[in-house]
């Protein structure tokens, strides 16, 4: 087994305490629901200046469920873009195109059984404690070499809108855990890491509220050194930490996934 290593200085905010997290992100999201004085009416009208420009400069885009007429989903990327409907706009439509393009809607436990069946990634059955889906990948199960590509980003696409599809009322995002326990150099996939992040910053943005990298070996530090630059602000999302901590601090006896019972 590899040895361990501590990258404490490379990542050094803990998580806030669970009633500081919960008060910062109430105050996010009300600032993120109010543009300016016109309040609730000003987001509306925004949505629709939104929709009638997907809808007039790119008509061939899908419609309904998060298609270019999906009133929550634009609302979501308006937030993400902070208001800004050009911004907005621009990003929407790379992620609709993206989404009809892969086929996102197509994809099924049946379709991804392949990998699926190799236990690599999963949306655990129980939410954390902060009430969020929890998608775990297991590192060691992951064999680039002999697992093809496309495949493997098939089934990410299908476990993010798993989970996201289990977010709870009031909850917007959820948590990623890595579990790197007997990670070796040849599960490093520096191809899949960069599809990884292009997903949540294009396709589904701010829904990643956090992400634990459990029990990190030394090997897997000149992989983060790559890995750690192209993730930018999403940087700060990533803790690195040990098997006791999820089992401690994110979950309760009854909710901690299997792989991480003591």
């Amino acid at each position: 087994m590899a040895a361990s290593c501590s990258f404490r200085s490379v990542v050094r905010a803990p998580p806030l305490s669970r009633s500081r997290s919960l008060a910062r992100s109430a105050v996010r999201c009300r600032s993120a629901a109010t543009p300016g004085a016109g309040g609730a009416a000003s987001t509306s009208k925004l949505v629709v200046e939104v929709k009638e420009r997907l809808a007039r400069e790119h008509p061939g885009l899908p419609t309904g469920r998060n298609g270019r007429d999906d009133d929550g989903m634009i609302l979501w990327f308006l937030k993400d873009r902070k208001f800004s409907v050009d911004e907005a706009v621009s990003k929407l439509t790379k992620a609709i195109k993206w989404r009809q393009d892969f086929g996102v809607s197509e994809l099924s436990e049946e379709s991804v059984k392949g990998l699926y069946q190799t236990g690599k990634a999963y949306v655990h059955d129980s939410f954390d404690i902060y009430g969020r889906p929890v998608l775990v990948v297991v590192a060691a199960k992951h064999f680039p070499s002999t697992h093809d590509p496309v495949e493997n980003e098939k089934l990410c696409a299908y476990l993010v809108e798993k989970a996201i599809n289990r977010l709870p009322s009031g909850a917007e995002n959820i948590l990623g855990i890595f579990d790197l326990r007997g990670f070796r150099a040849e599960n490093g996939d520096l191809q899949f890491l960069k599809f990884l992040i292009d997903v949540f910053y294009y396709y589904y943005p701010k829904r990643l509220g956090q992400v634990l990298f459990v029990d990190a070996p030394f090997v897997f530090q000149p992989m983060w050194q790559i890995v750690k630059p192209l993730l930018k602000s999403y940087a700060s999302l990533v803790r690195f930490c040990d098997s006791e901590t999820v089992r401690k601090e994110y979950f309760t006896e009854e909710t901690v996934p299997p792989d991480f019972r003591s």
